[in-house]
């Protein structure tokens, strides 16, 4: 009895570490993809990195999609995805933004 609980105990304890484990894996990965979009529309828009970010983060809500979807389209393609054209045109940082010649 006290062995059957201690096995239960230990694959409960080992299931929720497994689970951990996956949840911090997809967070670094999202996290990578986030930050190859973020070089990208820093190259694009001659941006610093901070910049490129909040642009990405304003186009997501704006557009009420997630950041790590948003940013897989701009890592995935070789144009600027819509959503990002659109709230780049706003004023963000007091000047309007718009991309390098080539780099739509």
């Amino acid at each position: 009895m006290v062995t059957q609980l201690h096995d239960e105990t230990a694959r409960e304890t080992l299931a929720f570490w497994r689970e951990r484990a996956e949840q911090l894996q997809e967070a670094l990965d999202s996290r990578i993809v986030i930050e190859q979009a973020k070089g990208i529309l820093a190259e694009r828009f001659a941006l610093d990195m901070d910049k490129a970010f909040l642009l990405l983060r304003a186009a997501a809500r704006r557009n009420r999609l997630k950041i790590h979807d948003l940013a897989a389209e701009i890592v995935a393609s070789r144009t600027t995805p819509q959503p990002v054209l659109e709230t780049s045109q706003r004023d963000l940082n007091g000047r309007r933004q718009t991309p390098r010649p080539g780099r739509t």
